[in-house]
């Protein structure tokens, strides 16, 4: 975890001069969604967190979004997600982070979100989850009908079937929020958000939440009840009564 921390500190210092300036935009297709794009900030963080990777620990892997695989087959990987919502980023919202797991070759045993803007840094592992140190804890929400639901874009599902499945959900819930990428996830661990419903994610974009939310309180799980670490149709709860409501409805979408 202590290394996470440096690994978050050195994205940071390559990002934070780069957020709310003009900054070239490539575009790339990514899943389902036509208007992905990359930033030079993108690089410059993913590079910088490789690089300190390969000095101090060179037998681990790396999976990072922006240059795929190294040392494939180690029993350690690093998974990166230098900013998570670069949408967000490019037009001045604080909603991105940088996502990091350290995944033990079966599942994401910890993960921090990094927020340099804002000065937040959640963290989770199987000691719990933290903000700057502050342990975070899910709230209790046992029906969709009293939840505060929160999804990236409805874009993310596609049409047909997983669409609608979130649809349903959508209209049931309590209370709606759209747009809001990784930091989804860390309100979810604070207690200020019950469930966050997503499709076609990629590893890196979920892997670091897992230890979050899971160290919280909380549960991540694919839209079948099996393991997210894979990316595509995810969802978190805080409470597990409202994940065993919510599951029948997302698992006949498959």
């Amino acid at each position: 975890m202590a290394f996470a921390h440096r690994l978050a500190d050195v994205a940071a210092e390559a990002i934070r001069p780069l957020f709310r300036t003009n900054l070239a935009l490539d575009r790339k297709h990514q899943g389902i969604d036509a208007t992905a794009i990359v930033t030079q900030a993108d690089h410059a963080a993913e590079e910088a967190m490789r690089r300190l990777i390969l000095e101090t620990y060179p037998d681990h892997g790396i999976l990072g979004e922006e240059r795929g695989r190294e040392n494939e087959g180690a029993r350690l990987t690093w998974v990166l997600d230098p900013i998570d919502g670069t949408k967000a980023f490019v037009t001045g919202f604080p909603t991105w982070g940088t996502l990091i797991a350290l995944n033990d070759g079966g599942r994401p045993v910890l993960g921090v979100c990094n927020q340099p803007h804002t000065g937040e840094r959640f963290a989770g592992d199987a000691r719990g989850t933290t903000l700057n140190g502050r342990r975070l804890a899910t709230r209790p929400c046992p029906a969709l009908a009293g939840a505060t639901l929160a999804a990236t874009s409805f874009e993310m599902f596609g049409e047909g079937a997983k669409r609608e499945a979130f649809a349903t959900l959508y209209r049931q819930a309590g209370l709606r929020r759209l747009g809001g990428d990784c930091y989804a996830y860390c309100m979810l661990a604070h207690g200020l958000i019950d469930i966050v419903v997503e499709a076609d994610l990629a590893p890196w974009d979920i892997q670091a939440l897992i230890p979050i939310v899971e160290g919280a309180g909380g549960v991540v799980t694919g839209w079948d009840g099996g393991p997210a670490a894979a990316g595509g149709c995810v969802v978190a709860c805080g409470d597990r009564r409202l994940h065993a409501e919510v599951l029948p409805v997302l698992r006949r979408a498959l």
